[in-house]
């Protein structure tokens, strides 16, 4: 009977603990919303005045090296009552509210998921600018993350399967079906997709591990690098009388920031390209990553060729598929 009544007892507490855990393990949709888009929460009022100025400065700040103007962000306003429904499943939120509480922070999954929203409220307009200012780089930065790892998750429904990268460089990239490899010579592989207005285009080669080694010209040596790069492997369009290649873009030096990929510090650039001797042009992103198990540095770069388009989301593309390199 003894036995009994311990097994009852157990049961009774496996029971207890399975309904405590679907109370606490509550459904929540999947987030939606269009590719770098944010959805902003406030008064029509504050959207309208300095507040809103201010949301606009940080969210809806011009992309970096890129030839048209475009914004970090595309931001859809929308005032609280109406915050309810299928517009709680947006991807990114901004929230502000004027409030008796002053407050800057950022919380994952409050409605769907994936999502982050970022939480702003202050007792003044003093405080609602002071903290839109504290929260805007961290929770750019979480809408950007979020973003690279939607496209990620995407990429793995259909995947490339070519061989070419683990072959020259023992290295992988989570690459879409609709890329395929262009060429692929000595300690360099290209791969490429067409677009409506264009083409997007992955390239990968190693450069000696002591490359790079003096700060005060590590740009000119990026520009020096690409240069070489381009005129050997990327040729431009067929000119009578003229070898045309891809360079650097003379008229602005390239953007670089300290970046880690696949737990291996990096640096990375953007800038524009151009095509030396011909009217051509577009955004590039790459990542020199300091593989020091190889005793090289491995270079992997995106670039676009999309005329009057934006291209704004096809870099996230690229950043999102740079960024998945695993090594063998």
């Amino acid at each position: 009977m003894r036995k009994i009544a311990i097994v009852l007892m157990l049961v009774t507490l496996a029971l207890n603990s399975c309904r405590e855990n679907s109370k606490s393990e509550r459904f929540l949709p999947p987030s939606t919303g269009a590719v770098n888009s944010l959805m902003v929460v406030m008064d029509n009022e504050l959207w309208k005045g300095a507040i809103g100025d201010k949301v606009r400065e940080h969210f809806a700040a011009r992309v970096l090296a890129v030839p048209q103007s475009e914004a970090i962000l595309s931001l859809i306003q929308i005032p609280p009552q109406v915050f309810k429904g299928a517009t709680t499943n947006s991807r990114s939120v901004l929230f502000v509210q004027q409030d008796t509480l002053s407050i800057a922070h950022i919380k994952s999954d409050l409605y769907a998921k994936p999502q982050k929203v970022a939480v702003v409220k202050g007792r003044d307009y003093a405080e609602l600018l002071a903290n839109i200012d504290l929260v805007a780089p961290k929770a750019i930065a979480a809408f950007r993350n979020n973003e690279i790892s939607q496209a990620q998750r995407r990429f793995k429904k259909s995947l490339n399967k070519e061989q070419d990268l683990k072959e020259e460089f023992g290295i992988t990239l989570n690459v879409p079906s609709v890329y395929s490899v262009g060429k692929h010579e000595d300690n360099f592989v290209w791969l490429d997709r067409q677009i409506l207005k264009g083409n997007m285009n992955v390239i990968a080669y190693e450069m000696p591990w002591d490359s790079f080694t003096t700060d005060s010209t590590f740009v000119r040596d990026i520009i020096r690098m690409r240069d070489s790069v381009g005129k050997k492997y990327i040729p431009g369009p067929d000119v009578p009388g003229k070898k045309t290649y891809m360079i650097t873009e003379k008229a602005f030096a390239p953007y670089v920031f300290p970046a880690e990929i696949s737990g291996r510090k990096a640096a990375e650039v953007r800038g524009i390209w151009e095509i030396s001797g011909y009217p051509m042009a577009g955004p590039f992103l790459t990542y020199i990553i300091n593989d020091e198990p190889n005793n090289r540095k491995l270079i992997l770069e995106g670039f676009i060729f999309a005329p009057s388009a934006n291209k704004r989301d096809d870099l996230l593309e690229l950043e999102a598929i740079l960024k998945t390199v695993r090594f063998e």
